[in-house]
Parts: C-alpha cells; structure tokens; sequence
C-alpha cells in the first residue's frame, strides 16, 4: 500500500466482529440507508436485490437498506420509494433479505414515516392526511398539517410494530427506525416541531415518549433477540443547525428511555463523523450516544470522503468528493468511542468498498462522482 495514500491507515480494527443482542455482524462496516428511488408502486425489484448483494458480497458486514414506508396511510407519499407493507411490497423484500444471505451479509430495513414532511395528495393515498405532533413546518409554520390525536398516534404506532414483525417474519436480520432528519418521530423530539401540552410534549422526556413508545411497541413483536436499532440527528433537512439536545445531559434525558424501552443500538447521524458534539470534548454524536446510554452506536457522515463537500452539495448540486485519510476514523474506532462506522456514499459510488478496505487496497478507492446517483450500480 503505498504511503502516499490518501486513506493510508491499518484497517485490522474494522474486521473484528461485534454482537449486537442476537446478531454477530463479521466486521464494523455498515451501508449507512440512503434512498434510491428505484421501486415502482414501492416493491423492490431484483435490481435492488443485486444492489444491496454486491455490497455484500464485497465485505460489508451489515446492511441497512434505504427508508421504507411503514403501512400507515400518511406515512409516505412517492411512488417510486419502497413500502414494508402489502404481499407484492413484502414478497420483493424477501427476496432483498434471500440476496443478501445468500451473498454472506446481515441486512437489516429502515422504517420510516414522514410526518409532516409528507407532500401533500402523495400517492398512494393522496386523500390521507399530512400529520405531525402538532401541524407544524420544520420551518416552523403553523397549519402545514393536521396536529396528532391519540388515535393517530396509536395507529403509527401499531403501523412500525406491524413492519418490525413483518421483518423478523420475511427473514431480516433486525429492524432500523428512522428517528432522524426532521422526519416523524424526529418531529416530536424536536422543540419547533413538538408544541404539544399533552403527555408527548414540554420536557425533554415528554418529547421522547412518542419514540420510546414506538420502540416498545416494535420489542413486543419482535423477539427477544431480534435487533432494534435507532437513527436519530440533531441536523434536519434543510436546517442543518437544528438540535434536539444543547448538552449530553439533554441527550440523556432523550436517548435513556428509548434505551430503556429496548433499543439495542443507536445509529447518530451526523453530516461529518468528525465534528466535536459539545464543548469541551472530541467526542463525536454516536460517541456521546455511547457514553451516556451504554448501548451499541454507528458513527457516519463523510466516511472516506473530504470535508468541503457534504451530501447536499453531492445530492442537490451534483457535486463529486475527495477522497479523506481515515486514519482519525480508525483510531476513534480503537479507543471504542462507537462500535460501528456506516458507510453512504463511498460504498453508493463503489460497491467493493468494502473489499478494497478490508483488504488494504486503499490506492484502489476512488473519490466520488455524482454520477453514481443514476443507477443502482
């Protein structure tokens, strides 16, 4: 490996295995979820089996696939994202999961609702309502949706149970929620977003019940072994400086009682791993996560990929990204401050990322090119 690399850096730490509840997973690379739209009427087709068993295939010791719409009428709204409901939906799934076996990986879905970031009159139920806890924007308009009631909550509630168990049955490996980004249940933990005088707003923890109650729910369907795994931010789309926690004692008080209610790991999502969470530690998200609930934690954000460009200027500007040492990253990993490092768009761009890393090939990686949001490559 030539030393003038720009990922030069021993990678032995990323091949040890980690058991999470039931799950031996060979090695700490994760395909961090990353929504393709390529699932017409929502039902993942073999391209998308193939897709996800290259990566497999190539090392990857877990993968999360992209979100997917739990069976609750307002949780989604574009044709072309999948759904984790309906036998059509759940029969392609199943072939994901058979894929990903069958190629040597451990696949888990995420499990997603939007809330109030649902385009209105979105297909397939362009009549259901766009809901949130309390109708509000995450630009903080008043009115962008209908505010919550306790059916409703109870509803989505039983509509994430009903995916979770759908997953144990179809053959998946565990179940992701999507508890980030602004979107559902990312609303409640969120002060602009959650003005609830209920049970499910005001402290921090009254905040955090709508989740924890979503995780419990998921914990009686599944079984005892079976893996949860929790995603949540402090950014949101398009509001990047958003934070649901101004200090590790807050994020305590947020992430303890999903902790408690039965999350195995918490995957913290961050725009770049690297960045400090609070002041007066180099601590990043998941590392805080950690260190404040004990449990498992998935770092991402940029792994291998130059700082100066994030995934908005990728995404939406059709940007490509350096290549970035991942020496820091590596020593992070040592020092036990997370137990698993997901990976976007390095391994979107490349599906032997994996490979190549594990195998020291770090002259092989190449820096990555927008392009490779086209096609499921």
């Amino acid at each position: 490996m030539p030393a003038s690399s720009p990922l030069s850096g021993a990678t032995e730490i990323l091949s040890r295995p980690v058991t999470i509840n039931g799950l031996t997973i060979p090695n700490r690379i994760v395909m961090s979820p990353m929504t393709r739209m390529h699932s017409p009427g929502g039902i993942p087709g073999e391209n998308v089996a193939s897709y996800y068993a290259r990566r497999a295939a190539a090392g990857v010791g877990l993968i999360m696939t992209e979100g997917t719409f739990v069976g609750h009428e307002s949780a989604g709204g574009m044709d072309n994202i999948p759904v984790f409901h309906g036998e059509q939906q759940l029969a392609g799934w199943k072939a994901v999961a058979d894929a990903v076996h069958a190629a040597g990986g451990r696949i888990m879905p995420q499990i997603w609702h939007l809330g109030i970031m649902r385009p209105a009159g979105g297909t397939p139920y362009p009549h259901a309502p766009v809901i949130g806890p309390s109708g509000i924007g995450l630009d903080g308009t008043e009115g962008a949706g209908k505010a919550m009631t306790q059916q409703d909550i109870d509803d989505v509630i039983a509509s994430f149970a009903e995916a979770a168990a759908a997953a144990e049955r179809i053959g998946f490996d565990g179940v992701e929620v999507h508890g980030a980004h602004g979107f559902l249940i990312d609303q409640f933990l969120w002060t602009r977003t959650n003005r609830r005088a209920d049970a499910y707003g005001g402290t921090l923890t009254a905040r955090a019940k709508f989740a924890a109650e979503v995780v419990a729910a998921i914990r009686d369907s599944v079984s005892r072994k079976f893996p949860v795994h929790f995603r949540f931010s402090q950014w949101k789309n398009v509001h990047h400086d958003a934070r649901i926690a101004e200090t590790p004692q807050e994020l305590e008080a947020i992430l303890t009682p999903l902790a408690e209610a039965g999350v195995d790991a918490f995957h913290a999502s961050t725009r770049r791993y690297w960045v400090p969470e609070f002041a007066g530690s180099s601590l990043n998200l998941a590392g805080w996560a950690k260190k404040v609930t004990g449990k498992h934690t998935v770092t991402v954000g940029s792994v291998g990929l130059g700082g100066g460009t994030d995934y908005i200027d990728t995404l939406f500007q059709g940007k490509g990204a350096a290549l970035r040492n991942l020496d820091d990253l590596l020593d992070r990993l040592e020092a036990q401050e997370f137990d698993l490092v997901a990976v976007g768009r390095s391994l979107l761009q490349d599906p032997l990322w994996a490979a190549k890393v594990l195998a020291g090939r770090l002259d092989e990686l190449n820096p990555f090119d927008a392009a490779a949001l086209a096609t499921l490559t």
